[in-house]
């Protein structure tokens, strides 16, 4: 344990514990919005079981580290490009996350064809699946990020429970945000579809700087905030609108 006292160990683990907990805004996203689908008394377990089995996927992962650098390994080759078993998991995940970002848009823009449809709840265990289907793909990406940043694994695994803990808290005020402003769910649907082009890149070999999506994002978010903040003694922006009558 001598690295605790080591001034590279602890820039390290800051440095890392930083960028883990940057790289986990789109898990915080998908299980805010996922979440919000379920009554109101079960979205505060399943954001937090949905970050506790992301931060127990990670601690695994970083234990199998010989398992990860084999899913680097090259597995067959597609017209001259080598595809690994963590490029398929990417493109996977990347896949599933589009899918499921566009059907959560196009949900909420749906013009409903009756006022008295009846709303239908997700179930806990539905929720949960999806949860941890898209946990293992942020894991994974989180788990090589951590690997090639620093040279211990306790150091790894610290910065992972720290930034998990980070999410959990946070987690319940920006899904409530998220909830009480339909434009800000469309903007956060539509930084999910980001991520799943980026990580469908990625699996490709093509390597986007997250930075830039991050940019693309949060610049979108600032201009809606203002928005927000102008139009604070109006009505509020009201998605799926009854339907307008026929001439």
């Amino acid at each position: 344990m001598d690295w605790i006292t080591s001034p590279e160990a602890l820039v390290a683990l800051a440095t890392l514990t930083l960028l883990e907990v940057v790289l986990g805004i789109d898990n915080i996203v998908f299980i805010s919005i996922l979440s919000s689908k379920l009554p109101e008394k079960q979205q505060p377990r399943a954001r937090f079981l949905g970050l506790a089995l992301a931060m127990f996927g990670r601690i695994v992962l970083l234990l199998s580290l010989s398992w990860i650098m084999r899913l680097e390994a090259t597995l067959f080759e597609v017209f001259g490009q080598d595809v690994s078993g963590r490029d398929l998991i990417l493109i996977g995940g990347g896949l599933f996350l589009l899918a499921k970002a566009t059907h959560e848009i196009h949900d909420k823009l749906e013009i409903p064809e009756s006022s008295h449809k009846k709303v239908v709840v997700a179930s806990f265990s539905h929720v949960m699946i999806q949860i941890l289907l898209l946990d293992i793909v942020f894991s994974l990406n989180s788990v090589i990020t951590a690997v090639g940043m620093a040279d211990r694994v306790e150091i790894m695994i610290i910065a992972i429970i720290i930034a998990i803990i980070v999410m959990m808290v946070s987690a319940g005020p920006i899904s409530g945000f998220i909830e009480k402003n339909p434009i800000i769910k469309i903007l956060a649907l539509s930084f999910l579809l980001l991520i799943g082009m980026a990580l469908i890149a990625e699996g490709f070999e093509l390597h986007i700087p997250k930075g830039y999506l991050y940019f693309a994002i949060a610049f979108s978010l600032l201009v809606e905030l203002l928005n927000l903040r102008m139009r604070r003694n109006r009505a509020p922006v009201q998605l799926q609108s009854s339907r307008r009558p026929a001439d």
